[in-house]
């Protein structure tokens, strides 16, 4: 395994500006408890350039170390749907990356790149679900959607829907109002 001040100097400006930016909005959503901050991401190209599914991994860990302080093969399995075979998997190549500390038949913990990377995804799906059951979207539908639009949607409109989403909970009468014409329509549709 190489060093990790010498995976560190390989790290592409790219990447430390986005990484920076991240840690940046994480401290924000901890100083605001949550409500103000958006997640940063760059369009098409995550940080290190990782896969969805390594990004849902990430905020997977994210979940369960939160409640747990670290996270077993089988939490995480039990959490995404998968076989704990194909937990180990991810788990190694995550560790690979310098993203978790990864011991076998210990589980896992998040380091300080990876709980930055399982915060962000995890900040951006509860700001897409939210938005979701807002317009009325089944909870069961809005989760599912989340999960494929953490992916998909540009930073900026992230923090649109973030910003609309803080709107509607200052302004308690827009958003009824918004409700009531959201259940009509759907209520019209069936």
């Amino acid at each position: 395994m190489v060093p990790k001040h010498i995976r560190q100097a390989f790290l592409s400006t790219k990447y430390q500006i986005v990484y920076q930016l991240g840690s940046f909005f994480a401290m924000q959503h901890r100083h605001h408890g949550g409500k103000h901050s958006i997640p940063v991401r760059n369009r098409g190209c995550t940080v290190k350039h990782l896969s969805r599914k390594a990004e849902d991994y990430l905020e997977a860990i994210y979940r369960v170390t939160r409640t747990k302080g670290y996270a077993r093969t089988k939490d995480v399995a039990h959490e995404l749907g998968v076989r704990p075979s194909t937990v180990v998997e991810m788990f190694r190549k995550l560790h690979s990356f310098g993203l978790i500390e990864y011991r076998r038949y210990e589980g896992v913990v998040l380091l300080p790149e990876g709980e930055s990377i399982g915060r962000s995804v995890h900040l951006r799906h509860e700001t897409l679900k939210e938005f979701l059951l807002l317009l009325k979207v089944p909870e069961t539908v809005a989760e599912k959607d989340a999960c494929f639009m953490e992916h998909e949607l540009h930073p900026e409109t992230i923090q649109q829907i973030r910003a609309l989403l803080d709107c509607f909970g200052s302004d308690t009468e827009a958003a009824e109002t918004l409700k009531r014409h959201l259940t009509a329509a759907r209520l019209s549709r069936t």
